[in-house]
């Protein structure tokens, strides 16, 4: 099983970006996880697309969601919202609306997030909600994960140190690839 994921952050040393690499290494057997960002993602703009086409990040990215199983966007907490830049991409990514069902359409997608705050990203996930509602994706609500207080569960090298968080992100990769799975059998 292919499931690709996803960090909404621009940021070197972002949480959510640490977070994606911890759950690369904790995929289970016959679970890969590619992992990537979305630096090199212009700020939309019809008339670039109208002249110049789909930029090649872009192109990219929607061929890896296209060709797998499942979708994890690992998505941060700005202003108790998604992060403009995350939303730009995945308006990039739904473009032209009719490539939008090849990328979207029925793609079980999952979210984790974390963040500073004692909240986790539970608003930022929320706000993905209607959005991934209007993508017709396959949005998978046993299991979204949310890490408050970052600061005290990564290193200053973005290692995962804290030993229940680390259980609790296997536990979700776990259970979204179990869903994944269930969903391409039914």
């Amino acid at each position: 099983m292919k499931l690709a994921a996803i960090s909404g952050s621009l940021r070197k040393k972002s949480f959510n970006t640490a977070l994606l690499h911890t759950a690369v290494e904790l995929a289970p057997q016959g679970v890969e996880i590619v992992a990537e960002t979305i630096h090199g993602v212009p700020l939309y703009d019809a008339d670039v697309e109208a002249s110049e086409g789909i930029p090649p990040k872009v192109a990219l990215l929607k061929d890896l969601i296209a060709g797998a199983d499942g979708l994890i966007l690992f998505t941060p907490e700005y202003n108790n919202s998604m992060p403009g830049v995350f939303k730009n991409a995945v308006d990039w990514l739904s473009t032209p609306s009719d490539d939008a069902d090849r990328v979207f359409k029925g793609k079980p997608v999952a979210l984790a997030g974390a963040s500073r705050s004692g909240f986790g990203t539970i608003l930022s996930q929320n706000a993905w909600l209607s959005v991934l509602r209007t993508l017709k994706t396959d949005t998978w609500f046993e299991g979204r994960l949310m890490i408050s207080r970052a600061q005290t569960v990564f290193d200053a090298d973005g290692k995962l140190t804290d030993e229940k968080t680390r259980q609790n992100l296997s536990d979700f990769i776990e259970g979204f690839a179990a869903y994944v799975a269930g969903r391409r059998q039914g």
